[in-house]
């Protein structure tokens, strides 16, 4: 059996839900640890009744170093800060024999056991993925984001890899914050130098784990029955999709939805914004009848400085990837 974890509240309460179901849809033998980062998540996710899941609240899950932190932190730098201590409490609270960190934006679309199966097959004790950069977002993202993506990480209870794994975990209560500073940013530059650092480390190689919007041009994708087909486009191969990273899916006021700043062809949007976000506001229909104190994340326009202001502008004079949800037949 592989176990999971991963950490939301309530904005991204739907999100991780439907990441939840893709993973019930594509994998049966697993356990996934949810820590509910807000009353209203903890509160709705119980009544869910979700099987295969454990929720841990932050009353049971924080401790005063994070709780010492917190005050500094914004809500998604704290996220971050975190990641580390979700997986380290999940192995040894409940001594698992592996734990793998997801994001609640991913969404699996074939079964992530083959992903894992790999780092055993390696004989290495620690996974990690690469964000793969498309040629044009490589060259101003990589030296900032790195060139690793804390979206599926996996470690195995084995005293070597709680080393690194604790090594980590405080150095994102030391430092973790969302800007470039001194090589670091977030909690994810931090694994730029754990293959030069450690020998224990796994480097995915499965192209199919680890599609997300800043790689997407790199590949063509068809649907073959339940599964996604995806070729490379620079050297031809073939393989099954495993996940996609919906990184940057912002829901904005008048029933439109804001798919970030890569390019997406209208391909990619049919093949997978469109059904994602079906599946996205029928989750929010559930959590509605659950918790009447719900309140659908809506996401404002940054409109701060200069900069902010002409990608506002073009964002909205030109509909650059804006869905509108109700002419593509998605309704709250």
């Amino acid at each position: 059996m592989y176990y999971y974890c991963t950490l939301f509240d309530s904005f991204y309460l739907s999100r991780g839900v439907a990441m939840y179901e893709s993973l019930k849809r594509t994998t049966q033998d697993f356990h996934l640890y949810i820590f509910a980062f807000d009353d209203i998540s903890c509160d709705v996710l119980k009544k869910m009744k979700l099987e295969y899941v454990t929720i841990v609240s932050l009353k049971e899950f924080e401790t005063p170093e994070l709780l010492e932190v917190k005050k500094i932190r914004t809500i998604a730098e704290y996220c971050w800060t975190c990641t580390p201590s979700t997986i380290s409490y999940v192995l040894k609270k409940y001594d698992v024999p592996n734990c793998t960190y997801i994001d609640s934006d991913l969404c699996f679309f074939s079964d992530p056991a083959i992903l894992i199966q790999e780092l055993e097959e390696s004989r290495k004790s620690v996974l990690i993925t690469e964000h793969r950069f498309s040629t044009l977002p490589k060259l101003y993202e990589e030296k900032r984001a790195g060139r690793f993506c804390v979206q599926f990480i996996t470690f195995l209870n084995e005293e070597e890899s709680m080393q690194v794994l604790e090594c980590w975990r405080a150095q994102c209560i030391e430092w973790c914050y969302a800007r470039y500073e001194d090589g670091k940013f977030g909690d994810q530059k931090y694994l730029d130098l754990w293959p030069v650092t450690y020998s224990n480390i796994h480097i995915l190689e499965h192209p199919g784990g680890g599609i997300a919007p800043w790689n997407l041009t790199d590949y063509r994708f068809s649907r073959e029955s339940e599964s996604l087909s995806g070729k490379n486009k620079k050297d031809g191969s073939r393989f099954y999709l495993v996940f996609y990273h919906f990184q940057y899916v912002r829901f904005m006021e008048g029933g439109l939805c804001d798919i970030g700043w890569y390019y997406i062809s209208t391909a990619n949007k049919n093949i997978f914004y469109k059904p994602y976000l079906h599946e996205i506001i029928k989750i929010e229909n559930r959590i509605r009848e659950l918790n009447s104190d719900y309140k659908h994340g809506i996401s404002v326009f940054n409109t701060d400085g200069l900069k902010n202001k002409f990608k506002t502008a073009l964002k909205k004079i030109i509909g650059y990837n804006i869905l509108n949800l109700y002419t593509n037949g998605i309704s709250y």
